[in-house]
């Protein structure tokens, strides 16, 4: 993405698909690429979210990868705070993964 405004308007729609992942259901990060407008970008959008401001009030956690994964290495604190707010809000795991086909979320569903 080589121009600042796709910069920005990238940021502004994943920001905006991001706050609109309801609780207890999960987005993969190419989901998210794709409805903001740029497949292929899943890469992009796993940036901005480690970028993510730490006062910020997205829904961060409600983004895993499309095998129904957590990104951050097993062991670490993310990846056990991640977990622990998805659990909050009744999502479950089985063999450390998520189901996307009962949990992933469908924009217009």
């Amino acid at each position: 993405m080589p121009s600042s405004n796709i910069d920005d308007a990238f940021k502004e729609r994943v920001y905006t698909l991001i706050g609109s992942i309801p609780a207890g259901q999960v987005a993969a990060y190419g989901q998210l690429a794709k409805l903001a407008g740029f497949a292929n970008q899943s890469r992009a959008v796993g940036r901005l979210l480690k970028n993510l401001p730490e006062q910020s009030s997205l829904p961060w956690h409600r983004v895993i990868n499309s095998q129904g994964k957590i990104s951050f290495p097993e062991e670490s604190e993310k990846h056990f705070q991640q977990r622990r707010l998805l659990e909050s809000e009744g999502v479950f795991f089985k063999n450390n993964k998520v189901s996307m086909k009962k949990y992933q979320w469908l924009e217009n569903s």
